[in-house]
């Protein structure tokens, strides 16, 4: 098997972890990957979302708590775990959301800057990588510009990860719909 690039989207609950893991162990073949978290604590709902994650994968994947720096935790990744050992990035939403902040008002820089930088890293890895995101592009048109500006940002993060995917699926109801077939 080559070294695919998946992009997993779905929206908020719709499966997309679960079939980011089972896809993860797969590549695995028994051996642990590397779980590349972008999720800070900060309130209950979110801080028991942490634990059922940390529930929900085997205790021998290293997590890598990723910040703003993709790059350096997909090398912390490699240093942890080895080259070869797949990685699993849980997930793009939250850390564009860090790396964003409130820098809205021009979403190039960031696109061309660290997201084009992290993707490259993702893309350089020689192992599977498994990127899991939120798809909040299909609903309401958001009021405030802030939201608006961060809806464009991540859908314009998505098909640039999706061109360089070999393989992208959306999870709907915790089906999995292939939108680019594996090559």
């Amino acid at each position: 098997m080559a070294d695919p690039l998946l992009l997993v989207l779905g929206g908020t609950r719709s499966g997309k972890s679960r079939f980011a893991l089972a896809r993860a162990r797969e590549y695995a073949g028994g051996r642990p990957v590397a779980y590349l978290a972008t999720a800070l604590a900060g309130d209950q709902e979110l801080d028991d979302r942490i634990r059922r994650h940390r529930r929900e994968r085997p205790t021998d994947w290293p997590t890598i708590e990723v910040g703003t720096d993709l790059p350096g935790a997909v090398a912390a990744a490699v240093a942890a775990a080895g080259p070869r050992t797949p990685i699993l990035l849980d997930g793009l939403t939250l850390w564009l959301s860090a790396l964003a902040g409130d820098a809205l008002d021009a979403i190039d820089p960031l696109l061309d800057g660290p997201v084009a930088s992290g993707f490259a890293a993702l893309v350089a890895h020689r192992a599977p990588v498994i990127v899991v995101s939120d798809e909040i592009g299909l609903g309401m048109v958001p009021l405030e510009p802030l939201s608006r500006a961060f809806r464009d940002l991540q859908g314009i993060a998505h098909q640039r990860l999706a061109a360089l995917a070999d393989e992208v699926v959306l999870t709907v109801a915790g089906l999995p719909l292939t939108l680019k077939p594996a090559r």
